[in-house]
């Protein structure tokens, strides 16, 4: 057998910490790909963790420090790992997310081997205005061009580096789990019944639009409860403003993070309807999880959402305003056996979805052909 690949991984909170799309990827990548002959070394945001073990299982783990407010925390602990792997023995460095692609300017000059997944259109994101819009459509640029291979997670943004950047880029999505039935009664802390519930999972800012979400299930008179799985780590004032209007009402449950992974397969799987209002980024782990926990999807309406739902085949999109949602929700609710059967046929339809280019081993032996090439 040929020696391992040395793999380490930059721009992720850490393992194992589940927190968003990008810990997910790398859970799923760190602990397959491990087993494929690489040895990997995460890079780890030191504060996260009161314990810090040197290894878990094959995966080698670095603890960073860095800056602690929201704009400089991942930049600053990027940078730092930068120069921790640059000085390693690393042959190949992953990076997530584009914020990091200047850093390629120093691996260059160490002469490594790097990889990056640049997610989602982060410029546009509401939450990053004035100079931390151009700092990101500026840290994407310089990817395209320090970095070995680019990622991008969906087609629409394969096409979008190339039409902005002239930048050539490899299509790899997200995945999800396996279907494994979760019984109902995971979900009685909560006194919630079959069906009887929607859900919306994802962080409280601004272009996850649970506004909008929660908005459209107030707007009319439903008899079912609203479950809001997330949270936002920094506490900024959209999500208290949420929290404040959730405070209102008697049938909206929030839940904050839920990092048990049967719990969160439950509460898809027993949800009435998923609602995603996510806008600027590819392809969304969340709605990936609900294709695949067979989920009723109720889903903004734009390029990247429409892709992965096959323009409406899988689950049911959404315009960006409150009589789009609200009519569609009032519509599903009906209680005919027309409606019923239409309710039923695209459950079922939504699991169809999961093509091969959805399923983690698929994903992961994408991700190692390129680590070996490079």
């Amino acid at each position: 057998m040929s020696r391992p690949i040395k793999l380490s991984i930059i721009g992720v909170k850490g393992y194992p910490y589940v927190y968003g799309g990008y810990e997910t990827l790398i859970k799923e990548l760190a602990e397959r790909i491990s087993k494929k002959n690489v040895e990997v070394t995460i890079y780890c945001h030191r504060s996260l963790f009161k314990e810090r073990p040197n290894n878990l299982g094959k995966i080698k783990l670095v603890y960073i420090p860095c800056v602690e407010t929201k704009t400089l925390s991942q930049l600053t602990h990027s940078l730092l790992s930068t120069l921790h792997a640059c000085f390693s023995n690393a042959e190949v460095i992953f990076y997530v997310n584009a914020a990091n692609g200047p850093f390629g300017y120093l691996t260059k000059l160490f002469k490594k081997k790097t990889v990056i997944n640049v997610d989602g259109l982060e410029w546009l994101r509401p939450k990053w205005k004035g100079w931390g819009a151009k700092y990101f459509y500026f840290a994407a640029k310089k990817a395209t061009k320090f970095f070995n291979v680019l990622i991008t997670d969906a087609f629409e943004m394969q096409h979008i580096y190339k039409q902005l950047f002239n930048a050539n880029s490899t299509m790899i999505a997200y995945g999800t789990d396996d279907f494994i039935a979760q019984p109902i009664s995971l979900l009685e802390q909560w006194n919630l019944k079959g069906q009887d519930y929607y859900l919306i999972v994802g962080r409280l800012i601004p272009d996850n639009n649970s506004d909008l979400l929660i908005d459209a299930f107030l707007n009319f008179n439903s008899k079912k409860k609203l479950l809001i799985v997330g949270d936002d780590v920094f506490n900024n004032a959209f999500s208290i403003q949420i929290k404040n209007k959730i405070k209102e009402t008697n049938n909206i449950i929030f839940t904050g993070y839920i990092k048990d992974t049967n719990l969160l397969s439950a509460l898809y799987q027993h949800a009435f309807a998923y609602l995603h209002g996510h806008e600027f980024g590819g392809t969304n782990p969340t709605l990936v999880k609900a294709m695949g926990e067979g989920s009723l999807i109720l889903a903004l309406n734009n390029k990247f959402n429409s892709e992965v739902l096959k323009a409406g085949e899988y689950g049911h999109l959404f315009e960006k305003n409150l009589e789009s949602l609200t009519q569609l929700m009032m519509a599903s609710e009906k209680e005919d056996d027309a409606t019923q059967l239409r309710v039923q046929t695209m459950r079922s339809n939504s699991r169809k979805g999961l093509v091969e280019r959805y399923q983690w081993n698929y994903i992961i032996e994408q991700y190692y052909q390129i680590f070996i090439n490079l």
